[in-house]
């Protein structure tokens, strides 16, 4: 199994994955609610295809941006991350 690498985000990159996880879980959100309401439904086959789409895609970009902060968080006392910090 490989290892994954450390990697150091700017400050602006973790406040922007830190607003955009919130996008995320409501778009995922409101295409479960989507698919809900298109399963009660006969015949809402283009529909329930698309919101469960979405539903999977939604799930991955928050699954990627929690795992990034995740990481992000694991290298706090990296030079790296220390070296990208704005120092006032």
């Amino acid at each position: 199994m490989a290892s994954m690498k450390r990697v150091a985000l700017a400050p602006r990159a973790v406040r922007q994955l830190r607003r955009v996880r919130s996008v995320y879980l409501v778009g995922m959100m409101l295409s479960v609610l989507g698919l809900v309401l298109q399963s009660g439904r006969e015949g809402g086959g283009r529909q329930s295809e698309i919101a469960g789409v979405l539903v999977v895609v939604f799930t991955v970009l928050l699954g990627l941006a929690v795992v990034q902060l995740w990481r992000h968080q694991r290298t706090a006392h990296c030079s790296t991350a220390k070296r990208l910090t704005p120092s006032g």
